[in-house]
């Protein structure tokens, strides 16, 4: 059997090894989707201060509203618009006409979102302060010499067993 530094990769080896490759190194994302108004959706006689009390939204997360699309809308306009409902000058328009509006909250900023057509005047309206992400946890030492099961796992026998599997993997194409 040949090492694995003088394989030839090509036909579906190569691609399967890197995908496989690229799945261990991938981080993981960790942004969240949050239904605005949770079970109620985006409706009349929502409190939504305080639906939003307690969370915090990241840089990355994504806000899903849910209403109905014959009479509302989801509408973005600054802190003065969103004080006065005054829905005349949004800033963006998120109204798909579908009544399921997903809104990326990519920018760190306070977002304002109040419906038109007179439902901001019934508490229809929603401010969202967006955050960087925290800094991921540092790790704390470990209390013995010796490396955790997790690491020696990963690090010594999962990928030199997802190599050679790759190898074998080719090797048999190669033979077809």
């Amino acid at each position: 059997m040949e090492g694995l530094s003088s394989l030839r990769w090509r036909g579906i080896g190569w691609p399967m090894a890197a995908a496989a490759l690229l799945l261990v190194m991938v981080p993981q994302v960790s942004s969240i989707r949050y239904m605005v108004g949770s079970n109620m959706g985006w409706s009349p006689g929502v409190n939504y201060t305080i639906w939003a009390q307690g969370k915090h939204f990241y840089n990355g997360d994504w806000l899903f509203f849910v209403y109905d699309r014959n009479q509302m809308n989801v509408l973005e306009v600054n802190e003065t618009d969103f004080e006065s409902c005054n829905s005349d000058h949004p800033l963006h328009n998120w109204t798909t006409g579908a009544g399921r509006d997903v809104v990326p909250l990519n920018v760190t900023k306070t977002y304002y979102f109040i419906s038109g057509k007179g439902y901001c005047y019934g508490g229809m309206k929603l401010a969202v302060n967006v955050e960087n992400p925290p800094p991921p946890p540092t790790s704390s030492p470990q209390k013995s010499d010796s490396p955790s099961l997790l690491s020696t796992f990963r690090g010594q026998i999962f990928i030199p067993t997802l190599f050679a599997a790759a190898a074998i993997w080719d090797a048999f194409i190669l033979r077809l």
